[in-house]
């Protein structure tokens, strides 16, 4: 009998937990749970089957329907439904726009308070062509004091998050203390991942490399300071001949050879370092929000699986997002290791991804997830792991399977996403069972 307990306990501590991402919709512009009684009988569906727990994003621009005015009626009915069924349940704080991104099928733009602040005050991350992106603030508005509060102060874009997520971890303390919300993943940039969007979905074309976001006054006049104090104020620009972002790296010179000159590798390492300054900037206010919460609980960020143009020397759709992955830098380990300083754990994209399958010659999404994984190992931090695109094959869920206990063991595993799709497909719905079997014994 004893051996049987621990042969049983063993078999719970090797499992890897796997949640199911809940429709983008779920909550309507009113803030009340979108047809409640369907959602309950998904969710116990998925119950049945032995799923570990759902995430859902928790939408800024829902949410904060006035400076400083919080409403998660919909959220909590969520939460009660949850602990009521028995499933874990992890939040993502989405203060981004829902709209522009792959898969994205509504509309949900950040608070027009914050909008229309930002518009005026040119805190939107902007490409060489002065393009504006709206999906998500520029980090140049992390210490900018100019958005409004409840009482009439002037924020900071990080006080709002702050303000935020406090009130969250207020409004949701019961379910926060019995453990069934376990996890708080902090949205930092477009579709709540920590990168500029580089890819902006209104000029892009996979698989373009993007553009260098960094042309607001604010970053602008950063990177100058940043290239006087180095000795070099000739060093007036972000780059200019990067080309567009449906170029590929052969038809630009920067991304031919640039790179490796001093400057390129001064303006890669300030663009990136920047980047990973907003996280950390974000992710210790999110600390400080939770820090009455059970020791259990996780924080985390995301960090993006940019995997087309990894094979080739310049890793260019990386670097416009933000991640300087050649010439012997990586800034997911050093991302890996702020997340680390916080005591937070690392979320990547794409593992059902091979490399070869129908991508061009560099796309190596395979490749790119074991460097992260081997990164937050080598940080000492937890990795988990998403899908980036639906799961329509068994060879897709073993491409997960082999990554999960590949350079290191995850944490655990998000499916994307909930819907009749995966519910009532027969042929979908068993790969699900198995692969969830599978997972709860590696």
């Amino acid at each position: 009998m004893k051996l049987l307990a621990l042969l049983c306990l063993f078999a719970v501590i090797i499992a890897i937990p796997v949640n199911v991402m809940l429709p983008l919709d779920l909550v309507n512009s009113d803030g009340s749970l979108k047809n409640p009684s369907n959602l309950k009988s998904q969710l116990q569906k998925l119950k049945s089957v032995n799923t570990d727990g759902v995430m859902t994003d928790v939408w800024w621009g829902i949410v904060e329907y006035q400076p400083g005015k919080y409403n998660w009626e919909g959220y909590l009915d969520l939460a009660e439904m949850c602990e009521e069924i028995g499933l874990k349940l992890q939040f993502v704080m989405s203060f981004h726009q829902c709209g522009g991104n792959v898969g994205d099928t509504v509309n949900i733009p950040i608070p027009s308070f914050v909008r229309s602040v930002a518009h005026a005050e040119g805190l939107l991350y902007k490409d060489h062509d002065g393009h504006e992106d709206e999906e998500y603030l520029s980090l140049s508005a992390d210490h900018q004091a100019v958005f409004p509060g409840a009482n009439g102060q002037k924020r900071t874009a990080v006080q709002m998050y702050s303000d935020y997520m406090s009130s969250l971890a207020a409004a949701f303390n019961q379910y926060l203390a019995s453990g069934t919300l376990n996890e708080i993943e902090v949205g930092m940039g477009p579709a709540g991942e920590l990168r500029y969007p580089g890819y902006q979905q209104k000029y892009w074309s996979y698989p373009g490399i993007g553009e260098f976001q960094c042309f607001d006054k604010y970053l602008l006049a950063d990177f100058v300071t940043a290239a006087k104090a180095a000795g070099h104020p000739e060093w007036n620009s972000p780059p200019n001949d990067a080309g567009n972002y449906n170029s590929w790296p052969s038809s630009t010179s920067f991304f031919q050879g640039g790179y490796t000159s001093t400057y390129g590798r001064f303006f890669q390492t300030w663009y990136s370092d920047r980047l990973v300054g907003h996280g950390r900037d974000v992710l210790k206010v999110a600390k400080a929000a939770f820090s009455n919460a059970p020791n259990s609980l996780v924080v985390s960020g995301k960090v993006s699986g940019i995997h087309w143009w990894y094979g080739d020397a310049s890793h260019a759709a990386e670097m416009t997002t933000g991640y300087y992955n050649t010439d012997g830098h990586d800034t997911y380990l050093d991302i890996s290791k702020m997340m680390a300083d916080l005591g937070c754990d690392l979320i990547f994209t794409c593992l059902e991804m091979r490399d070869g399958d129908n991508n061009p010659p560099y796309s190596r999404p395979y490749s790119l997830v074991e460097q992260v994984e081997y990164d937050a190992k080598k940080a000492g931090i937890a990795f988990s792991g998403e899908n980036a695109l639906p799961i329509n094959s068994w060879y897709q869920y073993q491409t997960v399977l082999s990554q999960v206990n590949n350079k290191t063991k995850s944490r655990s595993f998000t499916m994307l996403r909930l819907g009749d799709d995966l519910l009532n497909d027969g042929q979908k719905w068993g790969w699900f069972q198995q692969f969830l079997n599978q997972m709860h014994s590696i």
